[in-house]
């Protein structure tokens, strides 16, 4: 399980990482496959992260049912854990490669 600040962290770099363009190559209209997925994971996440505050501020004023609340920050948890799951798996393949013999 993730914890409450670590989530709060991540949320921030990628809200941040957004903010200023994201990954390389991903506004380009010609921009590389790989990086328009990953451009792509990441607005994702970010999302589904900003759904969850609003349906959190929405319960704080009454607006929202507590369900609603817990099932859009299940979600948004899930997202982040894929991101970084994928996150991972890509540092390991590159440090992996890195390894080989040349």
């Amino acid at each position: 399980m993730i914890s409450a600040m670590a989530a709060a962290k991540a949320y921030a770099a990628a809200a941040q990482s957004n903010s200023l363009g994201g990954v390389a190559g991903a506004a380009e209209p010609g921009g590389s496959p790989f990086a328009q997925m990953v451009q792509s994971a990441v607005d994702q996440t970010v999302n589904a992260s900003r759904q969850a505050e609003v349906k959190m501020a929405a319960h704080t004023q009454g607006k929202a049912e507590l369900v609603d609340v817990v099932t859009s920050v299940a979600s948004a948890e899930a997202s982040l854990e894929t991101a970084m799951a994928v996150r991972d798996q890509v540092i390991s393949a590159y440090q992996e490669i890195m390894r080989m013999p040349i």
